[in-house]
This record gives C-alpha cells, sequence and structure tokens, in this order.
C-alpha cells in the first residue's frame, strides 16, 4: 500500500518548493544496488513502496533499469511519482518532454520497427506526431461498424475450442487424476491476434498460413526483445540478471518474423496503407511500420497483459463479492430488452446499459494497468505540486518516472485503495473518480487527441473488454478460472419460450 504522510503544510499556505529527497547513491554502485533490488531482492510494488517510505514523501529520487554494465548512453537516474496528485504532471505537454521515452530511459530503438521512429517515441511538438495519431483515430472510427461483429465471432472461435479442451478426458499423473481444464492464454491471444488484424489493419491472416498459426507468436517475441531489459520474469538468479539484464537485446533475431508481418499488412492491408499515403501524408514504409506497433504494441500487448487478469478476476471461484451474478443479471437484462439472444453487444450497450461491467473493467485498470509505467522528462525547470500543498523543484532535463498501480492506489484518493471492489465506479461518486484513473497516460475524463499523447484506443480498449465479459455471460450461467485455466463452463439455459420476438429497432439498439 502506498505509505500515507502527513502533509508539511496546508494546500492553502502553499510552502516554497523543497529538493527532491533521495539519493542515486554513488557513480555505477547505486544504480546497481537499485537494479538489484527492483529485479532480484524486491518486487515491483516494495521497489517504490520502501523508497517512499524511507523518503517520506511521494516524489523521490531513485535508479531505474536497465543500467550497468552493457547500457551505453542509458541515465536511470530518476525522479519517482507515486501518488495520484503529483502524478498529472506527466500529462501536462507543457512541462513534460515524450520523445523516445516510452519505456524510460533505454529506448530498444527503431532497429524493431523497421527503422521508423513510430508514433509512440514521438513528442507532441514534433509534426510527424499528428499525422500518425490523427492516422491511429482514423482507422479506429472506421472499425466502429465491424469491431463488435469480428469480436464476437473471434471470441466464440475462441471459446468453442476451450470448450472441446475442456471435455478431454482428465489426464493422470502417478495416478492421481487431474481435474479437467483449459489453459485459455494461448487461444485468447489468437483470438486477439486475428481480430486485431481485421478489425484494425482491415487485413484477414486466414489468407496466410504462416501469419494465422505463427503471427501472435512472432509478436510475443518481439514484444519481448525489445520489454525484457526493464521487466522481471521470474528465471533463476543471478542468470536472469546476467542473461536478461545486463546489456539490450538485439532485433535481428525477431527479423524474419517481423518481415513475415511487414509483407502481410503491405499485401492484405493496403487499404489501411493507401489510406495513410493519401489522407495523412504518411510515406508507405513508416506507414505500415506504425501500423505493426498500434497492433502488436499498443493493442495485442495491451489485450494480452490486462484480459486474462479480468478473466481471471471474474472467474475466482471463491467469488466473495457475488459478483459473477450480478454481472450475468446486467448481460442478460440487456439481452432480455433487445429481445434477441444472439444481438451483437456493441459500443451503445458497452457504455450505456451495462455500468456494473463497466465499472469492473475501471476496477482492474485501476488494479492491474497494461502498463505500469509511465514516463517524461522535463521540458523546463518547474515546480511539481502533490496533496496536501507538498512542492518539489524540478530541474528541466530530469526525467519523471510514474508508478501507476501505486498511483491509483492513492489512500488520499480511493477509498480501500488495495481492495478490488467492483461498484467503485458506479454512481456520481464513482464517474468522479474516473479523473484518477491513468491506465491510458491520460485521466480517463479526457479524450485522446493529435495534441497529446493520450491512448488513441482509450474507449475501444474498455468497449472491448466490456464486450468480452458480455461474451461470457451471454455463453455461460457460469464460470470458473482457476490460474490461467477455465476450470468450469456452464453453458446458458435456454431463455423461456415466452419471451418476446425480436423488434428491428431493438435488435439495432442493442448492435449500436
Amino acid at each position: 500500500m502506498l505509505p500515507t504522510f502527513s502533509p508539511a503544510a496546508s494546500a492553502s499556505a502553499k510552502p516554497p518548493p523543497r529538493p527532491i529527497p533521495g539519493s542515486y547513491g554513488p557513480p555505477v554502485l547505486g544504480a546497481l544496488r537499485d537494479r538489484l533490488d527492483y529485479f532480484w531482492f524486491q518486487s515491483q510494488d516494495e521497489f517504490f513502496q520502501r523508497r517512499a517510505a524511507a523518503n517520506k514523501s511521494t516524489v523521490f529520487r531513485t535508479n531505474i533499469p536497465p543500467t550497468f554494465p552493457f547500457f551505453v548512453g542509458v541515465d536511470p537516474r530518476v525522479v519517482a511519482v507515486v501518488d495520484a496528485a503529483a502524478f498529472t504532471a506527466l500529462f501536462d505537454n507543457t512541462l513534460v518532454d515524450k520523445r523516445d521515452i516510452l519505456i524510460g530511459p533505454y529506448n530498444p530503438g527503431p532497429g524493431f520497427t523497421g527503422g521508423t521512429r513510430v508514433g509512440v517515441y514521438l513528442d507532441t511538438e514534433e509534426p510527424e506526431h499528428e499525422r500518425v495519431k490523427n492516422f491511429a483515430m482514423a482507422l479506429l472510427h472506421r472499425s466502429t461498424q465491424s469491431w463488435p461483429v469480428l469480436l464476437r465471432a473471434g471470441v466464440d472461435a475462441m471459446l468453442d475450442s476451450l470448450e472441446a479442451d475442456l471435455a478431454k478426458p482428465a489426464s493422470s499423473n502417478g495416478g492421481d487424476e487431474k481435474p479437467p481444464s483449459a489453459n485459455y492464454i494461448v487461444a485468447l491471444q489468437q483470438c486477439i491476434f486475428r481480430f486485431l488484424c481485421k478489425a484494425f489493419v482491415g487485413a484477414d491472416p486466414s489468407v496466410d498460413w504462416l501469419v494465422d498459426r505463427f503471427g501472435f507468436t512472432i509478436l510475443d517475441v518481439w514484444l519481448a526483445l525489445q520489454i525484457l531489459p526493464t521487466q522481471k520474469i521470474g528465471l533463476i538468479q543471478p542468470l536472469e540478471e546476467l542473461l536478461i539484464h545486463s546489456f539490450p537485446l538485439p532485433s535481428f533475431l525477431i527479423w524474419p518474423g517481423y518481415y513475415l508481418l511487414y509483407r502481410f499488412v503491405e499485401e492484405h492491408g493496403a487499404e489501411a496503407v493507401e489510406f495513410a499515403e493519401r489522407e495523412h501524408g504518411i510515406a508507405k514504409k513508416d506507414a505500415i511500420n506504425n501500423l505493426l506497433f498500434v497492433l502488436g504494441f499498443n493493442a495485442f500487448g495491451g489485450f494480452s497483459v490486462f484480459l486474462p487478469f479480468l478473466v481471471a478476476k471474474i472467474g475466482d471461484p471463491a467469488d466473495p463479492s457475488g459478483l459473477r451474478p450480478r454481472l450475468r443479471d446486467e448481460v442478460r437484462a440487456v439481452m432480455n430488452r433487445a429481445g434477441n439472444d444472439d444481438a451483437v453487444f456493441g459500443f451503445g450497450a458497452a457504455r450505456n446499459e451495462m455500468p456494473l461491467v463497466r465499472s469492473t473493467v475501471y476496477e482492474m485498470l485501476r488494479m492491474k494497468p497494461p502498463v505500469p509505467l509511465q514516463f517524461g522528462r522535463a521540458r523546463k525547470d518547474f515546480v511539481l505540486r502533490s496533496h496536501g500543498g507538498a512542492a518539489f523543484q524540478v530541474a528541466k532535463g530530469e526525467v519523471l518516472c510514474g508508478y501507476q498501480p501505486l498511483a491509483m492506489r492513492d489512500p488520499q484518493v480511493f477509498d480501500r485503495p488495495e481492495e478490488f471492489v467492483p461498484e467503485r465506479f458506479l454512481g456520481e461518486e464513482g464517474q468522479a473518480l474516473l479523473q484518477h484513473l491513468f491506465w491510458s497516460n491520460g485521466p480517463e475524463t479526457e479524450q485522446p487527441a493529435a495534441g497529446n499523447k493520450q491512448c488513441a484506443a482509450k474507449e475501444v480498449v474498455v468497449d472491448t473488454a466490456c464486450m468480452l465479459v458480455a461474451e461470457l455471460f451471454r455463453r455461460y450461467d457460469d464460470f470458473e478460472v482457476e490460474g490461467t485455466s477455465f476450470t468450469k463452463l456452464v453453458k446458458r439455459q435456454p431463455a423461456p419460450s415466452n419471451l418476446p420476438s425480436a423488434t428491428p429497432a431493438a435488435t439495432a439498439a442493442a448492435q449500436s
């Protein structure tokens, strides 16, 4: 839990800024000590919690991996921010510069993106940023009608496969029979990949056997090579430190796979590529590389991290708050209003008719944001303000490192911050809390635009997660999950025969 500290002065007093507490330690050794704590001796939460407690401040200096010995030119020194009030400075484009700082002071480099500096590495003051951001938002807008339908088809195929796995005879190990289960990670990733290719790129992977079969695996490896130097993965130490965290991983290892996906988008996503060239003035090569990055890093990577947490939490066998029956009833009420059990859950239903489903998704994003760290480099000297009027002097060029899991569990903002509360964002009070939900690189109450760095698919991500939950309860009366496997899938019982037949208007409303 984020430590609570007595404010040095009231907000009205507005004390003068003070130096930022904390230390980087002696050269090389200080950074190495922090790296070992971050990856080996402490969890990520514990790393930031301990330093906040030691400095009695939610803003402090520390080192962030990767560092030493072979990350040449990477300065690990950052100003860590772990409270909700100070965190908002990371969204102020007048204060922070976001160029080449997506995952921190370490930049994997354009070798992973076909030689293109893709949009996420561009700052808002760079002209190319506006073109690329507008292109991404325009593609999302163009996919509005097909998105829910394609998602339904993909989820249905995934669940058919998982049902078949769960129906297989239980395996035995040394005479002990294991209960049946169906691991959903591979099936979910395959579903996400195929769906996103169709909905976002306009390319059907089924036309290319290699892409259809191995595309999601290529993206997994491509992502891993970029971010593993910054991630704890749980290998036996010190092997992890020596093999994963001591030097940048080379891009040439994934080039055959990346080139396969590049050619696939070039050939089968030609309409989207031509749209980028014609309407947004983006060169063909840059358009394809930006499409692949949004597809692979932003969309596929984000969903692959977040959706398993969401499914596992809802499918918790204990279900201490009785969440599943309430979600099921809310989803079935939408189905009943549509008068059609097979009506597709569209954006309208996800945003306006399933408040508990949406609040549950928001709460999962609060507890498990897909991207836990956000960075920005100070454009100028400025005063960083936190709770209680606390103020800190930030110097031009310093890197701010915001740790979302603690900032979004700030006890001065959220009641019972460490608990998963599905109803947290319901009603007027709950809606007011959305300004402190930062998972999208901006407050949930704001919208992505060409002039900011907020995720272009902010609304679509939440809507898609809501639609997935709705599809599960359209198909099943109940389900249970242990780890990353379904252990129970109870098919929905037929609706009573006296339900009114669907009217065109009702069905259209559910699909809107």
